[in-house]
């Protein structure tokens, strides 16, 4: 298996610290708002590299921590006249259903920074004992960017360069200005912990070093989050964690793609920024994840109306594939394959693609040669049909795809049409009289009535079924 590692911009073999054992710590959300489609991209992306580290056999810990406390939630609380953990709670909750909507397994620890403020104080003592940090008079206690040796590997930055082109608030508590903040001194009517620097709370990017080593240790296989969080939050996480521990933090780094908008930046000011809700209430939760999922975990995402058209399209070919046939059972996530040695051939280079830094795009083109053969089976050998069917539910699974009933997910939209599903079977019903009494024109008039309101009939031995697909404009 090879991982695209952002510390060293290469692929490489990946071999866990114990065999057998992955450990996996993903930066969550800062709770102030409801998750937006960046975050979709990050939660999607991570659950699919566990499901799919699960199937090939490893034991798993995933970590995805939780910021409860910060700059912008303490704003928010003060502008909705609630408290902190009102909101953070009521966020939390919001964020539990979204991922649930999108299929985002939960992780296994979901640690919060408001209950690690022990751990963080204890680290921050550390630091300060090794000479890595500093209390300054004013309450707040900094880190000395320069005396960690490695700082900038993992963005490739000198601190020279950083310091020319940085904007850097003037702070005259600071002994430099590249140092960053890991206590700060609580304001008047703020939310604060004591610490032995007064009372306060902890800096943003303290909070992952804390929780990341109490719930994974010093030294941990993976770690992740999205694309704007490399610099500074990751190298300073480095750099912390390295400065306390004494030992090298995460051996991959990996970082989603970013999401963009009709080929722009996602932005509150560009009037183009979306919530994972307000998306899923006029699109289903499966063709927003099969978007985010058709493209390589590291590439940019375009998010356009065009491009969840064309996600429900190829929803459709392999729900279209799947329909008809007995599916009970059959959602065999991580399980052995049943098919035959000719069908475990998709398996295998199902494998091969995902083993190349999970490669979504190349897996799900090997899906779609699996739907063929499953459409070619059900025509002229419709006895190796359902183990077609099985391996094609089993392997999208790892994906978290295409466990929907194939007529459900098909007739999705239905509640938008002029009639109603009685309706619509009492045409299908009509339309087959006509057929045995060989008008076929009535037949043919029928079928043209429905597919004009975007209902299209299916001819089978079994019968006739229907799908929505609405005409175009």
């Amino acid at each position: 298996m090879q991982i695209y590692n952002t510390l060293t911009r290469r692929k490489e073999a990946f071999t866990p610290i114990e065999p057998g054992r992955v450990r996996m710590y993903v930066c969550g959300m800062t709770v102030y708002d409801y998750c937006h489609l960046g975050h979709a991209r990050v939660m999607v992306a991570f659950d699919v590299i566990t499901r799919y580290l699960r199937y090939r056999g490893f034991d798993v810990t995933y970590v995805r921590n939780v910021t409860d406390i910060d700059d912008k939630i303490l704003r928010r609380a003060d502008e909705n006249g609630e408290t902190i953990s009102s909101l953070t709670e009521r966020m939390i909750e919001a964020m539990h259903e979204d991922e649930a909507r999108l299929g985002v397994l939960p992780p296994d620890s979901e640690p919060r920074a408001t209950r690690h403020i022990g751990d963080i104080i204890a680290m921050i003592e550390t630091l300060i004992t090794k000479g890595y940090a500093y209390a300054a008079d004013n309450g707040d206690v900094y880190y000395r960017v320069r005396r960690f040796e490695g700082y900038g590997k993992l963005n490739n930055r000198d601190l020279d360069e950083m310091r020319s082109g940085a904007r850097v608030e003037v702070d005259e508590h600071k002994e430099d200005p590249l140092d960053f903040v890991l206590w700060k001194a609580a304001k008047p009517g703020e939310a604060s912990w004591p610490s032995p620097w007064g009372e306060g709370r902890p800096g943003w990017h303290i909070e992952c070093s804390a929780m990341s080593k109490c719930c994974l240790g010093d030294t941990f296989d993976i770690h992740g989050g999205g694309p704007d969080l490399t610099f500074p939050h990751h190298e300073n996480e480095i750099a912390q964690s390295e400065a306390a521990n004494g030992k090298p933090f995460v051996n991959t780094w990996m970082h989603a793609g970013a999401v963009r908008v009709n080929h722009e930046k996602m932005s509150k000011s560009l009037g183009n920024f979306f919530t994972i809700r307000e998306v899923l209430e006029h699109h289903d939760p499966e063709v927003v994840r099969y978007l985010l999922v058709a493209s390589h975990y590291r590439s940019a995402i375009n998010y356009a109306p065009e491009s969840l058209a064309d996600a429900r399209k190829s929803l459709e070919r392999f729900y279209n594939s799947l329909e008809g046939l007995a599916l009970e059972g059959q959602a065999l996530v991580g399980s052995e394959s049943s098919a035959g040695e000719r069908d475990r051939q998709f398996d295998a280079r199902f494998t091969s693609a995902m083993d190349d830094d999970f490669n979504t795009p190349e897996a799900l083109s090997v899906l779609f040669d699996l739907a063929r053969e499953l459409n070619r089976a059900k025509k002229e050998s419709p006895e190796q049909a359902p183990a077609l069917a099985a391996e094609l539910r089993r392997l999208g699974g790892i994906l978290g795809l295409l466990q929907q009933d194939p007529a459900t997910f098909l007739k999705a939209g239905a509640s938008d049409l002029p009639l109603s599903e009685e309706e619509i079977q009492e045409k299908i019903d009509a339309r087959a009289a006509a057929k045995k009494a060989k008008d076929f024109a009535a037949a043919d008039a029928i079928r043209d009535e429905l597919a004009a309101l975007g209902v299209i009939l299916k001819d089978s031995r079994e019968g006739t079924t229907w799908v929505v697909e609405k005409p175009e404009g």
